[in-house]
């Protein structure tokens, strides 16, 4: 009985702390309902959002295809289209950001303003975070960079963009080898196609282009 008893005294505390602070719980678990439907409401704003951009940056992809045999001439249509770009890329996140930046440095490019299409790269790569679009706009950023003669900074960027999951990462570590050639240096260029014998065997092509360099430079050191 005295179990009992103590059972009912700690169940009727129970109950009286619940009557006593209903409003309160009510309260907060009316609160929790607010957040949530906030939170949901906000989820779909954003995806809402992103919905559009997506669609946006695409359209500018359409008028950047229409146009891209013609940009170097700069036509007016090509500048609008660079300055919606423009506008357009900074206030764009993820995807739909790099994409805008891709599409910048590719009208960089082909007006062979690369400065520009180099940092437009890099912001694609930015904006990419860890996405396949990273390493590729890394690997252009890096071709831009070579175009102004920045080969230290081109050795760099191809060596970021290199990675497992990256298909062009074999031809990259070859340009850092043919870079380090360039600089004269041999050490480091056989190193770098030394790495590519090792880490991609199954690439005849760059791997067996590897190995005619490191031939070529093994024979000048005799």
């Amino acid at each position: 009985m005295a179990e009992t008893k103590e059972a009912y005294s700690l169940g009727d505390r129970i109950d009286n702390f619940i009557q006593n602070k209903r409003r309160g719980i009510l309260i907060c678990a009316g609160a929790l309902v607010v957040l949530l439907a906030a939170f949901v409401g906000a989820a779909a704003i954003r995806d809402k959002l992103r919905e559009n951009a997506i669609r946006e940056v695409e359209n500018f992809a359409g008028r950047y295809d229409e146009l891209r045999f013609t940009i170097a001439d700069d036509t007016e249509a090509a500048a609008a289209l660079l300055e919606e770009l423009s506008a357009f890329a900074p206030k764009a996140s993820g995807y739909p950001g790099a994409r805008a930046y891709a599409l910048i440095a590719g009208i960089r490019g082909d007006k062979k303003e690369w400065a520009e299409a180099e940092q437009a790269w890099r912001e694609a790569a930015k904006k990419a975070g860890r996405s396949y679009l990273a390493p590729v706009a890394l690997f252009n950023a890096a071709a831009a960079a070579e175009e102004q003669g920045k080969t230290a900074e081109a050795i760099a960027l191809y060596g970021e963009c290199i990675s497992e999951s990256f298909p062009s990462s074999p031809r990259a570590q070859f340009a850092i080898g043919r870079l380090e050639e360039k600089l004269g240096n041999r050490e480091n260029a056989l190193a770098a196609y030394q790495a590519l014998r090792t880490n991609w065997p199954a690439d005849t092509l760059w791997r067996n282009l590897a190995q005619s360099r490191i031939i070529s430079l093994e024979g000048e050191k005799r």
